[in-house]
């Protein structure tokens, strides 16, 4: 069946004469722009997600996602949710105005103060459904890998003595978790210029903030001095403490994240390759792994 037929099923849609347009990005997902060209109010401008593949196997919860994306509108910084479909795998959310944002864009002070602005408010809105703990994550990936006999680089599980001490180091003055997004890519900022939008809670939880922070360094491959600004940007005055946990949830995105998308090579019928994509993040967390601050990088989050 297409996306169209599947569309006018939606009881938003009911009665509606359409155009729809399809959105770019989206890995797991299908997402289409819809809007209402007949003369009935009101007229609806709409993006529906429409999910593939299992999303069992990588961990997506849709109901969850449906209930997360519902709150981070509440919370001011989400688009609002229209309709919810499980048994057609949609989900019906507002068009956003402004424009996704690039890794580059971030260099900007005034989009780096904006998107921060964005996640300190998402934090601070009501408690999300369920938790996201990067560590359950890894482990139920790889679990499912072995199981599977899905290709794994060689080296990959060489790093497993290193990887309990950084669950021990974050255990350590572990703050209270927020409502996270915990996939927050460039694209996923949408900017206006005056004030930046977070789109698709996928794999939202509560979470430690230094996790959304240290994903958001990583996936949008910045610097150690852009990641000490992004890190400032969110807590004003961070402490030492602080910037170490960025960078060490940094790692622990990496490292769990690799999993996510040799599950996908393995897997999604999309001509992408995610094996290039898993590999990337793998090598990222090598280097920290291998960096001979890494100890001290474990000691500076413990002692916070």
């Amino acid at each position: 069946m297409t996306v169209p037929d599947h569309l006018a099923r939606l009881s938003v849609l009911e009665g509606r004469s359409w155009s729809v347009t399809e959105l770019p990005g989206g890995l797991t997902n299908v997402n289409v722009r819809v809007r209402t060209v007949d003369d009935r109010e009101p007229e609806l401008d709409l993006v529906v997600r429409c999910s593939g593949n299992d999303p069992g196997l990588l961990g997506i919860d849709r109901a969850t996602e449906h209930v997360n994306t519902d709150r981070a509108a509440e919370a001011g910084v989400g688009a609002p949710v229209f309709e919810f479909r499980e048994d057609l795998r949609m989900l019906v959310i507002g068009f956003l105005p402004g424009r996704a944002l690039a890794d580059a864009d971030f260099a900007d002070p005034g989009v780096l103060a904006r998107a921060a602005t964005a996640v300190r408010t998402l934090h601070a809105g009501p408690r999300f459904a369920g938790d996201f703990d990067m560590f359950e994550r890894q482990s139920s990936y790889l679990a499912t890998i072995r199981a599977r006999g899905f290709r794994l680089p060689a080296q990959y599980e060489t790093y497993a003595h290193q990887w309990d001490p950084v669950r021990r180091a974050l255990a350590v003055s572990a703050p209270p978790t927020v409502p996270c997004n915990n996939d927050l890519l460039a694209a996923n900022f949408i900017d206006t210029g005056e004030r930046t939008w977070l789109i698709d809670y996928e794999y939202s939880g509560n979470n430690d903030t230094c996790f959304e922070l240290g994903n958001t360094a990583t996936e949008c491959g910045f610097s150690p001095e852009l990641t000490e600004a992004w890190t400032t940007a969110y807590f004003g005055s961070p402490t030492t403490a602080d910037f170490a946990r960025v960078r060490l949830q940094a790692l622990c995105s990496c490292y769990g994240w690799s999993l996510w998308g040799f599950i996908q090579a393995a897997t999604s019928p999309l001509d992408f390759d995610f094996w290039s994509w898993g590999l990337e993040r793998f090598e990222k967390a090598q280097q920290t792994f291998g960096n001979p601050g890494f100890s001290q990088l474990l000691e500076e989050v413990a002692d916070a």
